[in-house]
Formats: C-alpha cells, structure tokens, sequence
C-alpha cells in the first residue's frame, strides 16, 4: 500500500492565537489519536497535498520529535472562505487494535448486462469498514463480471476475509439499467412481429374479396 511520509513538529501551544500563528507561517495544525498517547503536531500544507487531495486510500507516516506515527486519515477541516486547509486528524495504527476506515471500490470485469446493451451505473465508490490495521487495502475489488440488465450487486454481495463492511447490506453498488435506445428497441420488436401475421392474414382475405374473373 502506498505511504506518505510526513514530516512534522510538536505543537507547544493550543487554542485559536496559536493556530492563527501556525497557519500564517503556511503550517497545518494536527492531531494523532488512538495510540497510547495524543500527539499535538504541525506540518506544512504541502506535506499533506498526497495525502489530502486524493481519492485513493493511503497510509501516512508521521515522524515527530525522532519518532515515527503509522496512521490514517480520519477527519479535515477547510477554511469555509478560502478553502484552505485547516486541520487533520489522523488515527494511529496498532497492531491488535481494529480500525474503521473508508476504503474505495474498484470494480473489475466486463458485465454481460453492459454486452447486452445496458449502462453500468455505480451507486456507492467506497466502503466503511472494520478490520486490523494488517489488513488494510488500497481498494476492494468488485467483480461485475456476472451482473445482468436490470439487475444488481448490493454491500451484502460483497465477501472479503477479515473484514466487517459496516454499510447496510441492501444498499446497491452497482446497477445495470436498460438504456433509451435498448427500450425502445424492446417495444419495437413486439410491434413488428405482430405486424408480420396481420398483412399475411389481409392477403388471402383480400383475395376472396376479388371478383372472380370471366371466362
């Protein structure tokens, strides 16, 4: 799994004067929970880019005053003016200690309902989930291989060792829907076979209509 490396500084001082003063210097304050102690650190803003702006699910590595933090991202606040990052939290990993994380999906495969016309519509991109920090992943596969028209993969479909997918279990993932032109494709096929029996009907009684000819 891919880790960012950060490097950061203890915070001394807390409340809004010493954050104000942290941010003029372009640092963002930060907090590391769930070890055996809180840790009150600060980095610059571009040491959290990798980790902040993007949708994959990473591991950080925050080292501190000579010691080094395995952790993952767990909450963000943003400047509701200039959009600037504000703070991060970050939970720390301990081996016999079971985490919830949010862990994208990645879905694999070709669906037969895709081949027969339909349109793959994704309904959810990532899980919550329970398991030890050994466990984690960079995504969870879903393999829409076997998804028909019409139908649907939903959370309790999805089956991975190790670990407790805490979204309800009714809730679709991922669909396969008809599409406008396959619809009316399907409403046009009735119509034209029907058709085909009616004018073979109309001929012969068209026939017995006819004046017979003289001789």
């Amino acid at each position: 799994m891919k880790t960012i490396t950060i490097e950061g500084q203890l915070r001394t001082g807390t409340g809004k004067t010493a954050t104000r003063q942290l941010r003029s210097q372009d640092l963002v304050p930060g907090v590391i929970y769930g070890g055996a102690k809180e840790v009150n650190f600060a980095a610059s803003t571009l040491a959290f880019k990798s980790l902040v702006y993007t949708p994959d699910f990473q591991l950080a590595e925050v080292k501190v005053d000579g010691k080094t933090y395995t952790c993952i991202l767990k909450d963000l606040q943003f400047d509701k003016v200039s959009d600037r990052l504000n703070h991060v939290d970050l939970l720390e990993l301990v081996g016999d200690k079971k985490v919830s994380a949010t862990i994208p999906l990645k879905f694999v495969g070709a669906s037969v309902g895709v081949k027969a016309g339909g349109k793959l519509e994704i309904k959810m991109k990532s899980l919550k989930i329970k398991t030890l920090p050994k466990f984690l992943r960079e995504n969870i596969e879903v393999d829409i291989t076997n998804l028909e028209l019409n139908g649907n993969i939903r959370v309790e479909d999805v089956k991975i060792e190790n670990y407790e997918i805490m979204n309800s279990p009714r809730i679709p993932i991922a669909s396969v829907s008809m599409t406008r032109q396959l619809k009316q494709e399907e409403a046009a096929a009735p119509a034209a076979k029907g058709a085909a029996p009616k004018a073979a009907a109309a001929a012969p009684a068209a026939a017995a209509k006819a004046p017979a000819a003289k001789k």
